[in-house]
């Protein structure tokens, strides 16, 4: 039976972030260093596969960090968590490692400058998204205000217009946050932003590259986790820039190939916590159902990468 013919875009960037790797690292040395098993506060990153693999290493994952023995070390997830975390692990003695991402944690150190000149904070976030609780964690109680529209800033109770600043989770949609922030500045023309966006590079540039994507797919699938933000994100940001039917699937198992009948083109991006391997999946499916062509979308070359905590290096 011959194969109908079908063109595959696959988005570039995709997948794994540098923030990712470094967590999944962070957890495979510490397993190294000092065996299984080892306590990870939160799903290292949002993706069952990953978690799984890890988990069969001898991960053990706990959602509070009184699930954890004081014997054995425990790791923060990359999304970041409250300083009461950290300073009940110091209290009780146990071996923690911050896995948290280095640009998360650069949104930590903004609302600590800011706090500390006196700023109460606006947090553009997603309410009970881990990073944004470990964010407003970060300060005392009151001193972050979330916002997660636009709409939402006309309710803001803040103490002094005059002295607000705002932070953003990192996973967000680049242009849904700036009509939030449009919204701010126009409400508080003296509220005070990032140096530099908060919204991280990975998660730009996978949305550049679904928006250069999805106008020449008729479909177009996301591979990442229901509680992935960026990938959540990366559903809306196609469905905007013009592809109709986009969808987010944990692997090739979760396709509706019904869905798809009679398409002759087809999107292919990954959220930046979803492993290359489970992209190869999801192509493998296409090309045995369908006289495959793969096109390249590349929209931005990314080489960075972050160290992992000094206590996890080996001696040079």
């Amino acid at each position: 039976m011959t194969r109908p013919p079908l063109t595959l875009y696959l988005a570039a960037p995709r997948g794994f972030c540098a923030g990712v790797d470094r967590a999944i690292k962070i957890v495979e040395m510490a397993l190294e260093k000092w065996g299984a098993p080892v306590y990870v506060r939160h799903e290292i990153v949002h993706n069952r596969f990953v978690v799984d693999a890890l988990r069969e290493k001898g991960a053990v994952f706990v959602e509070e960090l009184d699930e954890c023995p004081t014997d054995r070390p425990v790791i923060f997830s990359a999304h970041g968590v409250p300083r009461a975390v950290p300073a009940e692990a110091q209290r009780r003695e146990m071996i923690y490692v911050d896995a948290t991402c280095p640009l998360v944690s650069k949104v930590h150190n903004e609302a600590a400058r800011h706090h500390e000149n006196g700023l109460q904070m606006v947090m553009i976030g997603h309410a009970g998204h881990p990073e944004t609780l470990g964010t407003m964690g970060q300060l005392p109680d009151g001193e972050v205000l979330l916002v997660e529209t636009a709409d939402d800033v006309a309710g803001l109770s803040v103490r002094d217009p005059e002295q607000l600043a705002f932070i953003t989770q990192t996973t967000l949609s680049v242009d849904d946050t700036a009509g939030i922030v449009a919204a701010l500045k126009a409400r508080f023309p003296a509220i005070v932003g990032p140096h530099k966006e908060d919204i991280c590079y990975a998660t730009t540039n996978r949305q550049e590259a679904v928006k250069a994507m999805a106008p020449k797919a008729d479909a177009m699938l996301v591979i990442g986790a229901p509680n992935s933000s960026n990938s959540r994100r990366l559903v809306e940001v196609g469905r905007t820039a013009g592809c109709a039917y986009a969808q987010l699937v944990q692997r090739a198992d979760d396709i509706d190939w019904r869905a798809l009948e009679g398409i002759r083109s087809i999107g292919i991006t990954a959220g930046a916590s979803a492993p290359e391997v489970l992209v190869n999946e999801v192509v493998d499916a296409f090309r045995n159902r369908y006289d495959l062509t793969v096109e390249m979308v590349v929209t931005a070359e990314e080489n960075i990468e972050f160290k992992v905590p000094r206590v996890l290096r080996q001696p040079a």
